[in-house]
């Protein structure tokens, strides 16, 4: 590889000293080197860019991965954070990852995404798809907005009614997305390269509510519903902890598997069951 864009969460690199690092190294190497910021969702990916190296925690990777996953451009990441099970590379051993990155060595994988549609319900009477429409690597979250509330959910599986959950809210995440909140309410630990789709609820108000897991052909289907007094609900429904949607009863989130994947760059042949052991210091 020979062109590199770095993304900088400056919260994390606040002198650069990391970035500069990066980008001195690689230059000196007679390698091109640019530099975005990663505090917003929006990240400009210059055409010719080969490899998107991202400084920071889970979240900057996952921001970086929605415009890397539209562009075809893999993605690695540096760990500048706390836990960080999407970051390949610790700052300590950066020269090393960046040689291999420049004489090509390492693999790919191919990550699952998911694709969420949300539906109003005038939209649904007009048989009109709705346009409110974005992707997610980890999950999608749809959770209470305002007071504290039991959520009414109607849970539909390739069209048909697979429960009613009442909770503070409801994951649908990805196998790559089961370490992140879905691991916080609960839910299971899957290997990454999997493809299945994992429902989780939110501190049910339930003593027999599981994470559901489905096929990742499956289409899964969110409906708002009303309290139990009759009243409407508002909740907001938030992609990869960053781009969110406003929704409240009647209203509907389409998810499936969506047609684009995130590449992350591999470079140590650790297993996932030896990363997964590192990372959680058991």
């Amino acid at each position: 590889m020979n062109n590199f864009l770095v993304v900088i969460n400056r919260q994390k690199d606040p002198t650069f000293t990391c970035t500069n690092r990066i980008r001195g190294y690689l230059e000196r190497h007679g390698r091109v080197c640019r530099t975005e910021t990663g505090d917003t969702s929006e990240l400009k990916i210059p055409e010719e860019t080969e490899c998107v190296i991202v400084l920071g925690g889970d979240g900057t990777i996952l921001r970086a991965a929605r415009n890397a996953a539209v562009s075809g451009i893999p993605l690695i990441g540096v760990n500048l954070g706390t836990m960080g099970y999407l970051a390949e590379v610790d700052s300590d051993d950066l020269e090393e990852a960046l040689d291999q990155l420049m004489y090509d060595n390492y693999t790919k994988e191919r990550r699952m995404m998911l694709s969420g549609r949300v539906l109003t319900a005038g939209e649904q009477q007009e048989d009109s798809r709705g346009t409110k429409e974005d992707w997610a690597l980890n999950e999608i979250a749809i959770t209470r907005k305002g007071s504290l509330q039991i959520i009414v959910f109607y849970i539909y599986v390739n069209g048909q009614l697979l429960y009613t959950c009442h909770a503070d809210g409801i994951l649908v995440a990805t196998p790559t997305g089961s370490t992140g909140y879905n691991l916080s309410a609960g839910g299971p630990i899957v290997e990454p390269h999997a493809e299945l789709i994992l429902l989780t609820p939110i501190c049910p108000h339930s003593m027999n509510s599981r994470t559901i897991v489905l096929s990742a052909q499956d289409r899964v289907e969110i409906e708002i519903g009303e309290n139990k007094k009759g009243a409407k609900q508002e909740v907001e429904a938030c992609f990869d902890g960053s781009v969110a949607m406003a929704m409240r009863t009647g209203d509907r989130m389409e998810i499936q598997k969506a047609g684009k994947v995130t590449e992350m760059l591999k470079l140590n042949q650790d297993s996932f069951v030896e990363v997964l052991r590192k990372k959680m210091d058991v």
